[in-house]
């Protein structure tokens, strides 16, 4: 909280009083936490473990509020907790207009709150939900005698190794940034929400404000890349582990994602009857933007046509790879249920046959397997009561399922003229604010990490 305070001294904003104060209240409770805690010996439980990651998360984003509540552009704490939590979630969805017009300070602290999501959400899911076998991660295990799902030594290497991949590819998205034309304010709060696929801009238009190509081109490289397992970077240092390592999910999802840029473009070009490179440019990075739940746009693609909502349709269902910072399904597991489908299938027909279906050079267990479809119905249902709870608080039906998917899928911009890519979310009530906050924050965690606390089983001995 510092950092933007910093920046509203320098700009003579007196909200940097609202961040010093947050920042001194944050400290003192984080000390006194620290101090009853020295000395205890921490023994890890998988329920301790579903508490502590919700409890963390959830807390997070309450202190991340703080600012956004005390500040002075008005906001009730249901909106600023909405906010706070998109930026942790890397949702990037926002209550917030005229960004154009907000202090830098409290632009500064958006972005802070999607970059430390991003690395939170890879570290947590490469070193927290594997353990407790939620976590899509669980498949990446060494194809050897190593069943541990590590690819260093130590979980702290791990980590390490991580967060300075994450900071470097930020900086020099940020260096790109500004070499293309960007401010240097500019350049480092888009790089901070670029690669968290967090979407979150410092103008009304987003990336459309800049009206630069090259800028736009960026921005799609840093989104695809942010939406890769990051095991992928910290193994290009492992040259001999990277070769006997394939992941079929990360040819799968750029497969997709090309397929579905090349639809878009040929709508474009058929239906809008815009110039090839035009709709090329424009299709790649709206997609790349709804496909990484990133949420970053330039203009309203909802206008394009019916077929092309019918294609970001699909894309805020997908999502990225497992073990990135973006959202949704996740390809890896619908690669697995197209498995699944596929043999049963082929039980139907050679109802004697027996086949084990395999994650590129794994074996895929049952428990995987009853995970991943857990996980699908738990997505689809938790939409659907997500849709009929806002059309409760008076959101109308197409708002509602919309609002309902981005925020699961922490994609961002939904679909109609108030939560859409051209709107945002501050016309909707306070309730339907906590609601989405509460689905953002299931999304992220993988649903079954939150509601496991719901059940009465969790709380007995």
């Amino acid at each position: 909280m510092l950092v933007p305070a910093l920046v509203d001294i320098a700009d003579a904003n007196r909200d940097w009083v609202v961040f010093v104060g947050s920042g001194t209240v944050t400290a003192a409770i984080c000390s006194l936490i620290a101090a009853a805690t020295s000395g205890e010996r921490f023994r890890p439980t998988p329920r301790l473990g579903f508490l502590l990651v919700t409890s963390i998360w959830t807390s997070a984003s309450f202190i991340g509020a703080l600012p956004f509540y005390f500040a002075s552009i008005d906001l009730g704490f249901a909106a600023a907790w909405f906010e706070s939590m998109s930026g942790l979630t890397t949702t990037g969805a926002t209550v917030i207009t005229g960004l154009d017009a907000l202090p830098r300070g409290l632009l500064m602290w958006r972005s802070l709150l999607s970059f430390l999501g991003g690395i939170g959400i890879v570290g947590m899911a490469l070193l927290i939900l594997p353990s407790l076998r939620v976590g899509g991660l669980a498949l990446f295990q060494l194809e050897s005698s190593d069943r541990s799902g590590k690819l260093l030594p130590r979980v702290n290497q791990l980590a390490a190794g991580i967060t300075a991949i994450y900071a470097g590819m930020t900086f020099v998205c940020a260096i790109l940034y500004y070499a293309l034309g960007m401010s240097l304010f500019d350049a480092v709060n888009h790089a901070m929400s670029t690669l968290a696929t967090g979407g979150f801009s410092t103008h009304d238009a987003s990336l459309g404000f800049f009206r630069s190509g090259p800028i736009l081109m960026v921005a799609t490289i840093f989104m695809l890349l942010g939406a890769l397992p990051f095991v992928l970077y910290v193994r290009l240092f492992l040259p001999r582990r990277f070769q006997r390592w394939r992941d079929p999910q990360v040819p799968l999802f750029l497969g997709i994602t090309s397929v579905l840029i090349l639809v878009l473009a040929a709508l474009r070009m058929g239906l809008n009857g815009v110039p090839a490179g035009e709709a090329l440019l424009s299709s790649t990075f709206n997609l790349v933007s709804v496909i990484t739940t990133t949420g970053f746009a330039a203009g309203d693609y909802t206008l394009w046509s019916n077929a092309a909502i019918g294609v970001f349709f699909l894309a805020m269902f997908i999502g990225g790879c497992a073990g990135s910072t973006s959202g949704g399904v996740k390809v890896n597991r619908i690669l697995i249920l197209y498995q699944l489908v596929r043999a049963d299938f082929e039980r139907v027909i050679r109802p004697h046959s027996v086949r084990r279906l395999k994650y590129g050079h794994e074996y895929i267990s049952q428990e995987v397997l009853q995970g991943v479809t857990i996980f699908i119905f738990l997505f689809f249902l938790s939409l659907l009561l997500g849709t009929t709870a806002l059309s409760i608080c008076g959101v109308d039906l197409l708002t509602a399922f919309s609002a309902s998917l981005t925020a699961i899928g922490n994609v961002g911009p939904g679909f109609g003229p108030v939560v859409g890519p051209a709107g945002n979310f501050s016309s909707l009530p306070a309730p339907a604010l906590a609601i989405l906050s509460f689905l953002m924050l299931m999304g992220r965690l993988e649903i079954v990490t939150v509601l496991v606390l719901f059940s009465p089983g969790f709380w007995r001995d």
